[in-house]
């Protein structure tokens, strides 16, 4: 059938004219805006209204009534989501893209402010972030300048499946700051209990959502990793194209001519019994002068991953590498990370070298870079070379090694670095990926020699580069800002301690207020005081020194297998150093040094890999909480010695004192006396019995709650016999806004933390034999 014509009647615009204005107009673009902007009236605006549904009908411009724009184009003004970050900048499609448009939604390169931050202060954006923004569509493509940073609708859309009594699914979220289930829509083919991935079905939390992703069992072993990699959105697998450049970087040379050959050296890796890639190699022998010559050969990965490839391109987008207890998302293909550029034991390997002259007091007195080929002779686990240090037969590189590092570490001791003793958990798990053990990592000296030679070459190569004027992605540790220092200097004066903010701040001073308490659990308050003092570390091409090592110039450079930050660093040194390799002879992009591109834009790129690092830190502490709730969920009921982390006028939070894992004590379970809550003190306090809780304190709690799912764990105190104290009074707690449904939803389901003893409850899993 033949379109109807619409007669214009006069002053009307015609079609080209109206798309021509909702293009170029600075705002949204309604009927009434175009109506205005035309000076049309009465008669005129009914004709403008069907010449507007004409051009939606025709594929014009889309069929909204209240901001129209070009069909396959983006509205003025609209809400973005960020899907991807490409060469530190954030790419963003429209949230609300018709899924029945035959066009795939339009990307759109988020154009922040100088430094990585939005309008108005915001935040550096990172991948799911909502933001609303103005669009421009330019001959390079759509850009989109932010205006707002909105609140994530993506919180809690990874759960399990739940059916109440009516037989409608639920999804049960697995994030614990979440509290309700939403509505399930479309189920799909997901069954009750199993581990969902779901998106939003409309624009109201009530219309629900549907189910996208079936991951499975959420107690199968390795789910708790597969949570975190879902809920914080980390790249898993590699493009074809990725993956075909690995497998071609594998076929390049190592030539002799570009490269020192240090194979006969008895260089010696020593890392973790389960390391699956070997970044790292040390080597020293006396100088005869009181010092050492040392050696660090770094895995020469900018050999293989070159600026502007695919290798490259998903190397930034991943930023690092992240470890679970039972797998690695690495940030290089396996055929690389885990092979080609492993320091593994009897193999020529080509490595970035560290040549460091070390004095009798531990000072580097000079220091160069060159590309080598490396054979380690050995690959040693920390536990074995701190055996055989320790027996009567020490292997003479191994001496060396020892003995080097004593002069490292009376230097450090005169830096006077800050000290805090902060425990590591570790995950064992067995063969099937079970729970095996849960403990505190043993410190070693054999870790120290590493660590130590580490700062050492870390330290040397920042110093490399500012000595050849070229770019550096320094890793900033900033001095405490002097809001918590203020903060700190009250919590002190509880304790009747001075803090004098006029004085310089170093990590030393930390150090002698720490020393000079000699009560254990009041230095713990202490400790966990001065931890929360201390900044946030990232990377950045301005430097602003490291205050936790008390070092003036400090870059990444040793792990660049598993750190984008060290790759560049490596770029930057074979540029000042002038190592570039002889153009490879298969299909890689020829340099290997820092692109231009990476110089321009240095600044964007450290604002991206801070916020991988960040997204790592946060995954595996979930799942570390996760694993540590499973473990518990058999021990309910328990008592426990646990030191509290932190109070807040809800109650506080403790942790098990040498296993970890953060439950809240909730103020309602404090007994039937009133507390209220001292900021200044950071400690509640009883009104009638003056009893504190503050952080830093050790007392016994009764694990009353684990829940796997979520990593949440929920204490009670107890009495003096070591039984729960009876609760004040069974009133709710006071609700947090308004609820997000009438009726319907399970608050609590099966597998969440409900009461103790609930059948089926996943957190007693470990009591059911």
């Amino acid at each position: 059938m033949a379109k109807r014509q619409m007669k214009r009647p006069a002053g009307m615009p015609s079609a080209k004219q109206v798309l021509e204005f909702i293009q170029t107009a600075h705002g949204p673009t309604g009927k009434r805006e175009i109506a205005k902007a035309f000076g049309l009236k009465g008669q005129e605006k009914i004709a403008l209204k069907r010449l507007l549904k004409d051009m939606a009908e025709e594929g014009l411009i889309d069929g909204k009534t209240t901001a129209y724009h070009r069909m396959g184009g983006v509205p003025k003004v609209t809400v973005l989501k960020v899907v991807d970050i490409e060469d530190g900048e954030a790419i963003a499609v429209p949230e609300n893209w018709d899924s029945d448009a035959p066009d795939k939604p339009p990307r759109l390169t988020v154009k922040e402010l100088k430094g990585g931050r939005g309008a108005k202060g915001m935040p550096a954006l990172k991948r799911g972030d909502r933001v609303l923004s103005r669009t421009e569509e330019t001959d390079g493509g759509w850009i989109a300048h932010p205006m707002k940073k909105l609140p994530a609708r993506s919180e809690g859309l990874l759960g399990v499946v739940e059916l109440d009594g009516r037989g409608k699914a639920w999804l049960a979220p697995v994030d614990k700051r979440i509290r309700n289930s939403s509505p399930i829509a479309d189920v799909g083919e997901a069954e009750e209990g199993q581990l969902v991935l779901c998106e939003r079905v409309g624009r109201s939390e009530r219309a629900g959502v549907k189910v996208v992703e079936v991951i499975g069992d959420p107690l199968a072993p390795k789910s708790f990793s597969l949570i975190a990699i879902a809920k914080h959105g980390i790249p898993q697998t590699f493009p074809e194209e990725t993956s075909a450049e690995a497998q071609a970087a594998t076929e390049l040379t190592l030539s002799e001519e570009k490269r020192e050959d240090l194979r006969d050296l008895p260089i010696v890796a020593i890392d973790p019994a389960d390391a699956r890639d070997h970044d790292d190699a040390i080597w020293a022998e006396p100088d005869g002068e009181g010092g050492f010559k040392a050696l660090v050969a770094i895995a020469d990965v900018s050999y293989y991953v070159r600026p502007g490839g695919a290798l490259d391109k998903e190397a930034r987008k991943r930023g690092n590498s992240v470890y679970f207890p039972d797998r690695v998302v690495p940030m290089l293909p396996e055929i690389l990370s885990a092979d080609v550029c492993s320091l593994r034991e009897g193999e020529d390997r080509a490595a970035m070298a560290c040549h460091l002259r070390i004095n009798s007091k531990g000072k580097i007195t000079s220091h160069r870079f060159t590309r080598a080929i490396v054979r380690i002779h050995h690959n040693i686990a920390y536990e074995d070379a701190q055996a055989a240090v320790d027996g009567d037969n020490t292997p003479e590189f191994l001496g060396n090694l020892w003995a080097a590092w004593k002069v490292l570490a009376a230097a450090r001791a005169a830096r006077d670095p800050l000290d805090l003793d902060l425990p590591e958990r570790r995950v064992v798990l067995n063969e099937q990926g079970q729970i095996a053990e849960i403990a505190v990592r043993e410190r070693l000296d054999a870790h120290r020699v590493v660590e130590d030679f580490m700062i050492a070459a870390n330290v040397a190569a920042a110093q490399a580069l500012e000595a050849k004027s070229s770019p550096v992605v320094y890793r900033v540790h900033e001095t405490p800002s002097r809001e918590k220092l203020i903060a700190l200097r009250d919590y002190l004066e509880t304790f009747g301690q001075k803090l004098a903010l006029g004085q310089v701040i170093t990590p030393s001073l930390f150090n002698r207020m720490l020393k000079d308490v000699s009560d254990e659990d009041e230095k713990a308050q202490v400790m966990e005081a001065v931890l929360r003092t201390q900044m946030q570390a990232y990377y950045g091409p301005a430097n602003s020194g490291h205050f936790g090592l008390a070092l003036g110039s400090y870059a990444h450079f040793t792990s660049p297998i598993r750190r984008y930050a060290d790759l560049l660093v490596h770029r930057a040194l074979v540029d000042a150093y002038k190592l570039e390799q002889p153009k490879p002879k298969v299909s890689l992009p020829e340099k290997s040094g820092l692109s231009e591109r990476d110089r321009d834009n240095l600044q964007q790129i450290t604002d991206a890999i801070s916020q991988t690092e960040r997204r790592a830190m946060e995954a595996e502490r979930d799942t570390i909480d996760r694993y540590v709730a499973a473990w518990l969920s058999g021990r309910v009921g328990e008592n426990f010695e646990t030191r509290i982390t932190g109070v807040q006028g809800f109650g506080f939070f403790a942790t098990i004192v040498g296993l970890g894992g953060d439950g809240l004590v909730p103020v309602s379970t404090l007994g039937a006396e009133h507390f209220r809550y001292e900021e200044a003190a950071q400690s509640l306090v009883g009104e009638d019995s003056g009893t504190s809780y503050s952080p830093g304190d050790k007392l016994t709690l009764q694990l009353a709650e684990a829940n796997a799912l979520t990593g949440a764990l929920k204490f009670v105190p107890v009495d003096a016999d070591g039984q729960a104290i009876e609760p004040r009074g069974n009133r709710p707690p006071p609700r947090r806004g308004k609820p997000s449904y009438k009726k319907g939803p399970p608050k609590k389901g099966k597998y969440a933390a409900g009461k103790r003893g609930r059948p089926g409850n996943i957190r007693h899993q470990g009591r059911r034999k």
